[in-house]
């Protein structure tokens, strides 16, 4: 990225929307006007995946690394384009109370109502006729395992597929061959609602353009193990004869945490990738560039090495960095994507060949300002420290609001390096919120981020994750009429000053 330039992030979900949880609709399409007016390039999104509720809803815990939320179709446009009534529409919304608390997503509903919407507007477009799915379906390669996998699912009460019967467990041919004819239909109709989900992604990436504004997508670099893709391809994941893991991800002991992050997630065959050319991951890429513009790689440090603990510890102090084939899988990411339209997550303890690696690749990486205060002189994070080949945030989807940082999570010490830094007595979250955020802009990083919460001054209500938490994230929602008046023009003018826009 050679112009300096700046951005908003805010999730898909967390947009306002009537029907219980943002999508592609009319907020998606304010928001970007909003954007637009404030002279803001970018658009930072989390990722778009499917998300399982026994996973709390994480959008770092896809059930496929391929598949969309249908979540986060819209309705409206469902209508728009003429696949929905709106007489069927209300009397289908009609059944649930999206407004109990606008501020907060309700997944169980939007789950229900989301899934009438949908097959109401399968059985009209069949009905109506149209080739554009045929061709969706014929020219989406991992489409039909996924979908297969689902109905399976559903029609196993939910079970993960480790639980399943022996003979679909193991895709035993004839049991498949079997159920594709049994439940025919109930495939095709989970197809439709990814042809939706990437019609409508498509359309808002398009909008988007128009505007000069990029939308930056994120991967998550592992899934988890009740998924699509470790169902259809055990090869490519570290398991056993029997489909148990071997080994899971996680990262360990540290500063911040005595017996490491066991995240649970299956690790890599990195060998097996590596005979199959790195198809999987090229694929995976190839697939969300056709949605985002740019795509931040989260954990990047998991593809020059990862920590892998046995399966079945309890925590993450056993375990052991094996290496990633990283040479050759950058090599050929670089051959496929030339212009490496990538961003770097390298936050935390970061060994020199990643930031050779990241470097080498010319990817961004981040920085958050949240971490600089403790020992501003020497953290990377201060702003006289920054770099321009960076991305820097106040905070990320995994911290504190920048208000409620301050009034929860900022120590003595913290909040009186900040003050001596900025030259005043920071005593206020809103002040502070304020100050952060004039920082970010004028720092030398290329690209500054800004959570759309600091932004609203908002406080700690407004977090959207607590790390290591099973519940109650990833639910934060803005309400509708959140933004004041002049808002844009006051971004705008702060990105003018510091040459963002």
């Amino acid at each position: 990225m050679n112009k300096r330039s700046a951005g908003i992030l805010l999730p898909i979900s967390s947009l306002p929307a009537k029907y219980g949880i943002g999508d592609f609709g009319p907020g998606a399409l304010d928001f970007a006007k909003f954007l637009h007016d404030a002279g803001q390039k970018m658009w930072q999104v989390l990722p778009l995946t499917t998300i399982d509720p026994g996973c709390g809803n994480s959008p770092y815990s896809p059930t496929s690394a391929f598949a969309g939320n249908y979540l986060l179709v819209s309705p409206e446009r469902l209508v728009e384009d003429n696949l929905l009534l709106a007489d069927e529409l209300n009397r289908l919304a009609a059944k649930y109370d999206f407004d109990k608390d606008p501020s907060r997503i309700d997944y169980e509903s939007a789950r229900e109502f989301k899934t009438e919407v949908l097959n109401a507007a399968c059985k009209r477009y069949l009905r109506l006729g149209g080739g554009k799915f045929e061709a969706f379906r014929k020219g989406t390669e991992w489409l039909r395992d996924f979908s297969l996998f689902s109905v399976i699912k559903q029609v196993q009460g939910g079970a993960p597929w480790y639980e399943w019967p022996e003979e679909l467990k193991h895709k035993d041919p004839d049991a498949i061959r079997k159920f594709k004819a049994e439940y025919s239909n109930e495939i095709m109709r989970q197809e439709f609602y990814q042809f939706i989900f990437f019609t409508q992604a498509t359309k808002l990436k398009e909008h988007l353009k128009e505007l000069g504004i990029e939308l930056i997508g994120d991967v998550p670099l592992y899934v988890t193990r009740d998924c699509a893709d470790v169902w259809q391809s055990p090869e490519l994941f570290d398991f056993d004869e029997d489909l148990n893991p071997v080994t899971v991800a996680g990262v360990p002991p540290d500063y911040f945490s005595a017996t490491g992050q066991l995240w649970g997630n299956p690790t890599y065959k990195w060998d097996a990738m590596e005979q199959q050319g790195f198809k999987w991951w090229l694929d995976r890429l190839k697939n969300l560039l056709g949605l985002f513009d740019r795509v931040r790689i989260d954990h990047f440090r998991g593809l020059v090495a990862y920590w892998a603990v046995p399966y079945g510890e309890e925590t993450a102090k056993v375990g052991e960095w094996v290496d990633v084939p990283y040479e050759k899988f950058f090599a050929c990411l670089k051959e496929n994507f030339p212009s490496m339209p990538f961003w770097a997550e390298n936050l935390g303890i970061i060994t020199p060949d990643v930031e050779e690696l990241r470097k080498k690749m010319e990817l961004p990486g981040m920085l958050v300002l949240h971490f600089a205060f403790g020992n501003p002189a020497d953290s990377p994070y201060a702003p006289h420290n920054h770099t321009r080949d960076s991305v820097v945030y106040t905070g990320t989807h995994d911290n504190n609001t920048s208000r409620g940082w301050f009034e929860n999570d900022a120590t003595e010490e913290e909040i009186k390096n900040f003050s001596s830094y900025v030259g005043r007595d920071i005593m206020d979250g809103y002040i502070f919120t304020s100050e952060v955020t004039r920082l970010a802009v004028s720092s030398v990083a290329d690209t500054a981020i800004i959570p759309m919460q600091d932004y609203l001054r908002l406080g700690a209500e407004a977090r959207i994750n607590v790390p290591s938490t099973p519940s109650g994230n990833w639910a934060w929602r803005m309400t509708e009429g959140a933004i004041p008046d002049g808002l844009a023009d006051r971004i705008k003018a702060a990105c003018s000053l510091y040459g963002r826009v």
